[in-house]
C-alpha cells in the first residue's frame, strides 16, 4: 500500500479543523489520517466523552496529541492540549480551535482506500467504513 505525505504549516489566526478540510478538499484525499500536529492554540472548542458537552476556553495551549481519521466529508479527529500550568484537557476536535503562533501537520492519504461513514445502530453513531478499490 502506498501512502501519499502532506505536510502544511498553518498560521495565527487559521481555525485548524476547516484547514483539515480544506487539505482534504485541495488533495482530494478519499481516505487519510491526521498523524501528526505540533503547535500552539489560543482558544479550544472539544466535544467531550459522552457526546453531550463541550469545552471552550481561550488562553495559551499546546498541542500535545492529535490523530484522526479523514473522509472527503468528515474528520474524526481527537486532540489533547495542556494548558499553562500543564493540565491537559481532550475530546473531539470541533470548529473554532485557532492556531495561536502555528501549526505543523502531517497527512498521510491512502490512494488505495475509500473511507465513509455509516449510521451504526449498535453504536448509536456513525462508524467508519473502509473499502479497497
Amino acid at each position: 500500500m502506498s501512502i501519499s505525505v502532506i505536510a502544511n504549516r498553518l498560521t495565527q489566526g487559521a481555525d485548524l479543523k476547516t484547514a483539515v478540510q480544506e487539505l482534504v478538499n485541495k488533495h482530494r484525499i478519499s481516505a487519510g489520517s491526521l498523524v501528526s500536529c505540533v503547535g500552539s492554540l489560543s482558544r479550544i472548542n472539544l466535544r467531550l466523552a459522552g457526546a453531550e458537552t463541550t469545552l471552550a476556553a481561550e488562553g495559551s495551549f499546546e498541542i500535545v496529541s492529535i490523530m484522526g481519521t479523514l473522509t472527503p466529508d468528515h474528520q474524526h479527529i481527537h486532540m489533547a492540549v495542556a494548558d499553562a500550568k500543564g493540565h491537559v484537557f481532550g475530546g473531539h476536535l470541533l470548529e473554532g480551535n485557532i492556531v495561536d503562533s502555528t501549526a505543523e501537520m502531517i497527512i498521510h492519504s491512502y490512494p488505495q482506500l475509500s473511507f465513509s461513514r455509516a449510521f451504526d445502530s449498535s453504536t448509536g453513531y456513525t462508524e467508519l467504513v473502509i473499502d479497497k478499490h
